[in-house]
């Protein structure tokens, strides 16, 4: 028994000795692909770009939705000296316009968040492919995005990334989209 014990603790020295070198060699990073979304100057580029296409059509709801509770508001004041006929007919343009506004607000809804995952998905390739080159460039042997729960500061690359990617400067973005502004409102 004592002779076994000896070359199996012999084996897994040299096991052990053979495959420390070898993984000494290699050089791993870790990166926080959230942050690079969040703080990369393309990101910013593309949340910019979908504030500025689809933020005038949101206050157009909001202005439309305010206008829609005021009217609201004014039905419910003059409903005591209203005739039933225009009592009727105010409601029910009341109703239409809120049914209108409510169609309107989804469009937009669908809308910016087609267009939102439309260039999320672009970002998302331009960023991959920038952290490839960014390891390459830096002979890394493996960079890890997800299922890290810890990393020391010295195999995270995340920062590195980010100064490389603020040097190249954000490309311009053709319809670029950002993260969609608050929604609108509730309906009245």
């Amino acid at each position: 028994m004592q002779v076994s014990f000896r070359k199996v603790l012999l084996g897994s020295l040299v096991a052990a000795a053979i495959a420390a070198p070898a993984m000494a060699e290699v050089k791993v990073g870790v990166i926080d692909y959230a942050r690079l979304l969040e703080d990369s100057p393309q990101a910013k580029v593309v949340s910019e770009a979908l504030r500025a296409e689809f933020g005038p059509r949101y206050q157009q709801l909001v202005t439309q939705e305010t206008s829609l509770k005021a009217r609201g508001e004014k039905l419910q004041k003059d409903v005591a000296t209203m005739t039933p006929e225009q009592r009727t007919k105010a409601e029910k343009e009341l109703r239409d316009s809120a049914r209108e506004l409510e169609r309107k607000k989804q469009e937009w809804q669908d809308d910016s968040n087609a267009k939102r995952n439309e260039e999320m998905s672009k970002l998302q390739r331009s960023l991959i492919g920038e952290v490839r080159e960014y390891a390459k460039g830096q002979n890394y042997d493996i960079v890890i995005a997800e299922g890290v729960i810890y990393a020391t500061a010295t195999v995270d690359i995340t920062a590195a990334v980010l100064t490389a990617l603020q040097a190249k400067g954000p490309k311009p973005a053709a319809g670029a989209v950002a993260p969609a502004p608050a929604k609108p409102a509730a309906k009245p």
